[in-house]
């Protein structure tokens, strides 16, 4: 008998424990470690790609076979980044890898699903680690995860326009990731027909970009958490000059941005990143420009992007309920500006003249000033806009184009409130980056989880990966889920609130909603992109 998994077994048994996971792929023989804090294996730190060092702004290359058994013990890669929160520069190139956990009982006969995680960040920031991103509680639910690196802030998103530095390389790189799970994830157990993309924040934004794509459809079904393309700070614009400034910044006057990024290519590129936090460059994907045999990702504005792909594809899709508050809960009553609702405005709208300022502000505050005093209602402004309201402008485009869509407002307030305890912030509800504490093993989260946060983990990883499974997060009423999912429908906008109970309602924050609703038709003429067509 033939296995593509390589193992050994106490007397021989089926049964028994995988020992050496060793695994035959179609690059090469890969050798895992076996995990200790669950009955799974690990494969970490495997090289999907790799950047080109003659252009490493440029899209990244296959990765050659292996010519000797991989040894795919160290998830510690991180792509060259500005490391959150400080002016650090951390990580290098070397970065294109991948980290694939599968549960023992997964074999060539027994193939099993797969989550395939893409990590947020700003798409300036963070990586695929376990340290963040620990698979144990998900691989517990008998699927296979997969989490991925790929290329963040200058080297990944830099957009200029040209064939060798079209933009979107990130994205490109998780296109690669993709490609390298779908040709290879049925050696480790997993069943190449059965992949769903998953993301958070920005990575919700790829997995939405990746079903917007022209690139062949590789996956079955998406999760994307607090995030969307319709997002207004899910694209910016191409920046032709912005090598000669880089270089500018360093102390070389260029006046060719071409000449300027052979030049950058030729530094160590922590000097590189250094620049761009120097410069507060942020970086974000753009609408790339076609170039003849140049493989391009996103090439049209996401409101008048067509979805093909979306056709009877399951999608489940949601937000946290204070996604912004950490932007105001601690923050200094000197801190507060008037501009905060121009500036976000602008985001997403042309020509935002003082009129429809007015209209948005008076909404929200009345005629109270902006400070302290609104602060809460600040955030919810400041969530609706940057974060929900997008999510729901997405929910009728995905049904319009034949998806089937579970939509979820997550609020519980516990102990795992990873970005809760990260702001210092107490009180009911969950921010922005929440829900991932019930999801995945943090390590800067307590080790042993109450009662009551286990109930939640339990419940959410059962859902997310019945959903993987199933294409339902609820294929049947149990004692730990006894409420039916029930999916949107054109008629009924419905939402599962997750707290410590899980209730089924409808139409979230519907007259705050609404006003957006109707803001967004009334200035369509106004938002960036608009090509006359429908929202």
């Amino acid at each position: 008998m033939k296995f593509i998994i390589i193992l050994l077994f106490i007397h021989g048994s089926l049964a028994s424990p995988r020992l050496d996971p060793l695994v035959q792929t179609k690059k090469g023989l890969i050798r895992g470690v076996q995990a200790t804090d669950g009955d799974y294996a690990m494969f970490m730190g495997i090289p999907y790609a790799k950047v080109n060092e003659s252009n490493p702004f440029g899209t990244s290359l296959p990765y050659p076979d292996f010519q000797d058994t991989y040894l795919a013990n160290d998830d510690t890669s991180i792509c060259i980044q500005n490391q959150q929160r400080t002016t650090n520069v951390v990580g290098s190139l070397d970065c294109l890898r991948l980290n694939v956990y599968v549960p023992n009982s997964a074999t060539t006969r027994n193939k099993l699903p797969v989550l395939l995680w893409i990590h947020g960040g700003r798409f300036q920031h963070t990586s695929g680690g376990r340290h963040q991103y620990g698979p144990k509680y998900l691989v517990k639910k008998d699927i296979i995860l997969v989490t991925i690196n790929y290329r963040v802030g200058i080297y990944g998103f830099m957009c200029l326009d040209t064939p060798d530095v079209p933009g979107n390389q990130g994205l490109k790189d998780q296109l690669r990731a993709i490609r390298w799970i779908k040709e290879n994830i049925e050696s480790f157990g997993g069943d190449s027909n059965k992949i769903t993309i998953f993301g958070s924040s920005a990575g919700g934004v790829s997995v939405d970009y990746h079903l917007l794509s022209k690139q062949e459809k590789l996956f079955d079904k998406a999760i994307t958490q607090s995030g969307t393309s319709l997002s207004p700070w899910a694209f910016s614009d191409s920046d032709r000059n912005l090598p000669v400034r880089v270089a500018s910044q360093l102390g070389v006057e260029i006046n060719d941005s071409d000449e300027a990024v052979e030049y950058l290519s030729t530094l160590d590129p922590e000097i590189v990143v250094a620049a761009t936090i120097e410069l507060s460059k942020t970086f974000r994907p753009c609408i790339e420009k076609e170039f003849d045999g140049i493989e391009s990702f996103i090439t049209e504005n996401p409101i008048n992007s067509p979805m093909p792909k979306v056709k009877d594809t399951p999608i489940l899709i949601g937000y946290n309920n204070l996604e912004k508050l950490f932007e105001y809960a601690n923050k200094p009553a000197d801190e507060y500006d008037e501009k905060v609702f121009e500036d976000n405005l602008a985001l997403d709208f042309n020509n935002v003249d003082k009129e429809l300022v007015k209209i948005v502000r008076n909404f929200y505050i009345g005629d109270k000033d902006v400070s302290i005093d609104v602060k809460y209602e600040l955030a919810e402004f400041d969530s609706d806009f940057v974060f929900i309201h997008a999510i729901h402008r997405s929910l009728p485009k995905y049904l319009e184009n034949g998806a089937k869509v579970y939509h979820y407002v997550f609020k519980y307030a516990g102990g795992r409130n990873y970005a809760k305890l990260r702001e210092k912030i107490t009180g009911p509800g969950a921010i922005h980056s929440d829900e991932k504490g019930y999801l995945f093993d943090m390590a800067v989260l307590p080790e042993t989880p109450t009662p009551e946060d286990q109930a939640i983990i339990d419940k959410m990883t059962t859902m997310w990966t019945n959903f993987v499974k199933y294409g339902d997060p609820t294929p049947e009423t149990t004692e730990l889920l006894p409420v039916k999912w029930i999916p949107i429908t054109e008629d009924t906008l419905n939402y599962l609130e997750i707290d410590i109970e899980q209730t089924l309602k409808k139409r979230a924050i519907q007259e705050r909603m609404a006003f957006w609703d109707l803001y967004y038709k009334m200035n369509k003429q106004h938002i960036k992109g608009y090509r006359n067509t429908e929202l």
